[in-house]
């Protein structure tokens, strides 16, 4: 049986610290829903109804797009190797790139990386617990380091012109906004 709440309590900011991985979930109006794992220290819960987290530059850039038209997002963590429990939290999210104000000082709160592309700052305004009963039980062996190793070898030129050919718009077509428009 799912339950609601209005915000994480300090059990549920336990469980999420003790995750390895999560999903993103956002939707535009119209187009292809997106489901994202994401991994490696790139999430932080800043208070009882906020999480920000980091996205590093990828192949695929649907969030940024996603959230430039409709800013709703889902995040879900499964407990995979004990407590059987799925946990996510819904709410609306602002998306931060490196030009922005806001961005520097969330981004510290993270290992250095010239590879982070976004910072997505989620206002909670629903936690639902769910039993997880059927999720298998997985056992985390370590991070990958392929991107992070990738993206020191890039630098910072080579992802900015990743981000301009690979970055700038959804698989749908939407724009990203990851250039400024005054670049493009």
């Amino acid at each position: 049986m799912a339950t609601q709440y209005d915000h994480l309590s300090d059990a549920l900011t336990r469980f999420i610290a003790a995750q390895h991985i999560f999903f993103v979930g956002t939707a535009a109006g119209t187009g292809q829903v997106n489901v994202s794992p994401k991994g490696m220290d790139s999430l932080r819960v800043l208070g009882p109804d906020r999480i920000v987290w980091r996205n590093l530059t990828g192949s695929g850039n649907e969030t940024a797009g996603h959230l430039a038209q409709v800013n709703r997002m889902t995040l879900m963590w499964c407990g995979f190797e004990t407590k059987p429990m799925i946990l996510r939290t819904y709410g609306t999210a602002r998306t931060l790139h490196p030009r922005d104000g806001d961005f520097a000082e969330l981004n510290a709160l993270f290992q250095t990386s010239n590879g982070a592309r976004q910072i997505y700052d989620l206002s909670i305004n629903m936690v639902q617990t769910s039993c997880g009963y059927a999720v298998p039980f997985m056992d985390y062996v370590d991070e990958r380091d392929v991107l992070k190793n990738w993206a020191e070898d890039k630098g910072p030129e080579g992802i900015a012109d990743y981000w301009d050919t690979r970055n700038r718009q959804t698989i749908d077509g939407a724009p990203t906004h990851v250039i400024a428009p005054e670049n493009s």
